[in-house]
């Protein structure tokens, strides 16, 4: 469905230049739920960036089923980018607008008229659980109040791929643990393929099936979750798993 082939990205200054990710590849199938875990600076906003295509490879392909969208740009692009669904550790909200107009946004950004607008609207809120909250604002919403409006936002254009980036950070242990079923729900119901940019090790164990490990602007280790957590080779790996302290690989 979605597939990063020797994907590099280097930014350039007067400075000099830096490597931020280096040969990444990787695919997720329909219907994954996939986990991207590494240490702060390892490489994981970058690829984020990449995947919706805010940024560029400098080399490599994206592929996305089947399709190289490397290069692509104007209508072609928008209409990708309407396929990826994207929360974020804040929120991201609109603070000016109630909570159906935030969830209503892609909708008005995508044209769509505006009976079925509040049609979706209603129905994406009804799947988080918030209908009672249609008309509040977000400062009148708890935290994992607000991350469950961004999560109905980014499902409402009915994306393939749902890319959450820190989704849990900004939210205590009990929301965060709300928030993940949510996302296990939406998967199993919908068939979203979701995909978790994350540096917690216990919200990959609890929602993701597969795993990959950046390190240094490298995934050095990905497969099955289950396998990862007692076969993994990388010390990087097991200093993130808890497994041991020398983060020396």
């Amino acid at each position: 469905m979605l597939e990063l082939i020797d994907v590099c990205k280097v930014y350039s200054s007067r400075t000099g230049s830096v490597e931020a990710l280096r040969d990444i590849n990787i695919c997720f199938e329909k219907g994954d739920r996939t986990g991207i875990i590494g240490l702060s600076g390892a490489g994981k906003s970058t690829l984020v960036r990449c995947i919706n295509l805010l940024e560029r490879p400098t080399s490599g392909r994206i592929l996305f089923n089947g399709e190289d969208v490397t290069g692509i740009r104007g209508k072609a692009l928008r209409e990708y980018r309407r396929r990826i669904g994207m929360i974020f550790q804040n929120f991201n909200l609109f603070a000016q607008r109630t909570v159906e107009k935030n969830v209503a946004f892609p909708l008005e950004v995508g044209r769509m008229p505006k009976s079925d607008q509040k049609k979706r609207v209603s129905e994406m809120l009804e799947l988080v659980g918030l209908s009672e909250k249609a008309r509040s604002y977000p400062a009148e919403l708890s935290g994992g109040q607000r991350q469950r409006v961004s999560i109905a936002r980014a499902l409402a254009a009915n994306p393939e791929i749902l890319l959450c980036d820190e989704p849990t950070s900004a939210l205590d242990s009990m929301t965060t643990k709300n928030i993940l079923r949510l996302l296990e729900e939406i998967n199993e119901k919908l068939g979203v393929t979701i995909i978790i940019i994350t540096h917690e090790m216990h919200v990959v164990r609890r929602v993701c099936k597969k795993m990959a490990v950046i390190d240094r602007t490298s995934i050095i280790e990905s497969g099955e979750t289950k396998t990862l957590f007692t076969e993994a080779k990388s010390g990087i790996t097991r200093s993130l798993l808890g497994l041991e302290d020398d983060l020396d690989d």
